[in-house]
């Protein structure tokens, strides 16, 4: 089985910053791309940021030069720095990561519960 466990969500107010982390457990071979997912009330599902394996990483344009993703390999975590905050980044916000590990023979995208980040104007 494999696990994804977030943390660092909360309440902040516009300007703040918070960091969110992102850690995987359980039976896992290699992992591929780690991504933020973020779904406000109402609306769909999006990307915020993702990094692969090798360190490259992709970006809403919503949040380039406030958001940094990153990863630390050794404990199959993935972090998302959130700088300079608004009011519409308010959502819940998912990781997501493609790994190979658990039951399965090929890579597989899990899914975390979401933590959800609030910013009060």
């Amino acid at each position: 089985q494999v696990q994804l466990v977030e943390s660092g969500g909360g309440l902040v107010q516009a300007g703040g910053s918070l960091r969110l982390s992102c850690a995987a457990s359980g039976t896992i071979f290699s992992v591929n791309v780690m991504g933020w997912y973020r779904q406000a009330l109402g609306k769909q599902r999006e990307l915020a940021a993702r990094i692969t394996s090798g360190g490259s990483t992709n970006y809403a344009d919503s949040v380039k030069g406030r958001f940094t993703i990153s990863r630390d390999n050794a404990k199959n975590t993935v972090y998302l720095q959130m700088n300079s905050l608004k009011p519409e980044d308010t959502a819940v916000y998912y990781c997501n990561v493609n790994l190979l590990g658990g039951v399965y023979d090929r890579a597989m995208d899990y899914w975390g519960k979401g933590t959800l980040v609030t910013v009060s104007s």
